[in-house]
């Protein structure tokens, strides 16, 4: 017969407490709501008449049901204010890309004729905050909840980000197929055949920069759970 320790059969959340980690301290209530409202204040304003409804929609219903998953789960399973502020930052880029269409973004057709380039690149951009902002989500997730440490999380922080990657690229394909032509405003490839390939390379590589650059003060806000677990 097999026999399980209490921390295993009692789930992760009794794992957690049985190696020590203290409990996560989210952000406060009143800026708990000033997030919302950001959040909310951008979904609406980039519902005011955008390019294309459709293709809105698309972009946006990420933060239409993420918005109510964190809340919902907010006393139970508080997340980082680092985690918080990445989420909301994130999901403005969403909903100012559904907006415009990420090839037609006014801030990256700035950019575009300041640098001289040939494209607009707030699509570019959107993927390296595909990897950023997930790369923590996951991290954090997995620190929390499972005995994994450092390296395997990273590890597979990096690996979550990509599968995110060629999963949007399997949905925009998908959408080609069906839509046609109709489907161009949301592909944004803007006649570049690597298109692809860039958004999947740019999302490894805004995971990576998210791991190297936020591991520090993500550490500090778990209360040193990394430490603990090694």
């Amino acid at each position: 017969m097999m026999v399980t320790g209490p921390s295993c059969a009692a789930g992760p959340a009794n794992f957690r407490h049985s190696m020590g980690m203290p409990t996560v301290r989210g952000v406060s209530p009143a800026e708990g709501r000033v997030l919302v409202g950001v959040t909310v204040a951008g979904l609406v304003l980039s519902a005011i008449a955008p390019k294309s409804y459709g293709t809105w929609a698309l972009e946006v219903i990420w933060v239409l049901a993420g918005l109510p998953l964190v809340l919902f789960y907010r006393k139970r399973f508080p997340l980082t204010r680092l985690l918080c502020w990445l989420l909301v930052f994130h999901a403005l880029v969403l909903c100012y890309g559904g907006h415009y269409t990420y090839a037609e973004t006014p801030l990256g057709a700035w950019f575009q004729e300041w640098l001289g380039t040939s494209r607009n690149h707030y699509d570019r951009f959107a993927h390296v905050v595909q990897g950023f902002v997930p790369a923590i989500a996951v991290r954090e997730l997995l620190l929390r909840l499972t005995p994994l440490g450092r390296g395997w999380t990273a590890f597979l922080a990096v690996c979550v980000c990509a599968t995110i990657s060629v999963g949007f690229e399997l949905v925009e394909w998908g959408a080609a197929l069906a839509l046609g032509g109709a489907a161009t405003d949301f592909l944004g490839t803007q006649g570049d055949i690597w298109d692809t390939q860039w958004d999947m390379f740019l999302c490894v590589c805004g995971a990576l920069l998210a791991l190297l650059l936020l591991r520090r003060v993500h550490d500090r806000q778990l209360d040193a759970a990394v430490q603990v677990r090694q």
